[in-house]
């Protein structure tokens, strides 16, 4: 008889950046109004989907942040492809969301978009559990689909030639949206307060005043730059009892 899977919470609540299996990523937000609330959210995640057999239709991982703004939650998972999710969503979602939403009235979901893992930075030497989680959006105006891939190339150029990175930054793993026309960047740091002092320190963004780090806040047609930062909360993936 098959081993029937279940759902494993992951060591310090970090999915596995670099599975080579990962084909595309959902991730999306929730809103649910008090940190309170969103303690609570997470919690009765972790139940839904503990008490039930994971869903063997090509998911790899599920993970959930608080956001440091008292309200949001990031939903980040991983899939085989973009079937494993319609399956998922046919199949399984339901009867977990209408679990959670039981135990947490109200809760807003919003912004679920499409990506595919394309480059990303300091994977190899993720030593250290990340006590913040960036989540980065950038859109891109125009009609060239590459351009958020050009950005992103650049903006790892930028990273790998500063002379003075910022401290405390972990790893970054991006992603580009389906359309091309848009980009998703999960940066691990090792504190709320290290990203915040990379921002306060001379210059704009994180990077030093360098000739790569100018090219990326002059790329042409990039709106919507936005981040928000995120507690790690929970990071669930198929295992075996």
């Amino acid at each position: 008889m098959n081993a029937v899977a279940i759902a494993t919470a992951l060591p310090d609540a970090r999915p596995d950046l670099a599975r080579p299996q990962v084909g595309i990523v959902k991730v999306s937000t929730w809103r649910v109004g008090t940190p309170e609330r969103q303690r609570a959210a997470v919690d009765a995640i972790a139940r839904a989907w503990q008490s039930r057999p994971w869903p063997a239709v090509g998911l790899l991982s599920y993970t959930v942040h608080i956001g440091t703004d008292g309200d949001t939650l990031l939903h980040y998972s991983q899939w085989t492809d973009e079937a494993a999710y319609e399956e998922f969503f046919r199949t399984f979602r339901d009867d977990r969301n209408a679990e959670i939403d039981a135990a947490v009235p109200g809760i807003e979901r919003v912004g679920l978009h499409l990506y595919t893992p394309y480059r990303s930075t300091g994977l190899g030497a993720r030593t250290k559990a990340p006590g913040c989680v960036v989540a980065v959006d950038a859109e891109f105006e125009g009609t060239d689909p590459g351009a958020a891939q050009a950005w992103v190339d650049l903006v790892l150029d930028a990273l790998a030639s500063d002379p003075a990175p910022a401290p405390g930054g972990i790893s970054g793993t991006f992603h580009i949206g389906t359309d091309g026309r848009r980009m998703f960047n999960y940066a691990e740091w090792e504190s709320e307060q290290a990203h915040i002092d990379a921002l306060a320190a001379p210059g704009r963004g994180i990077g030093s005043a360098t000739p790569e780090w100018r090219k990326v806040l002059g790329f042409p047609g990039v709106t919507g730059n936005v981040f928000r930062r995120y507690l790690p909360a929970l990071s669930l993936a198929p295992g075996t009892e």
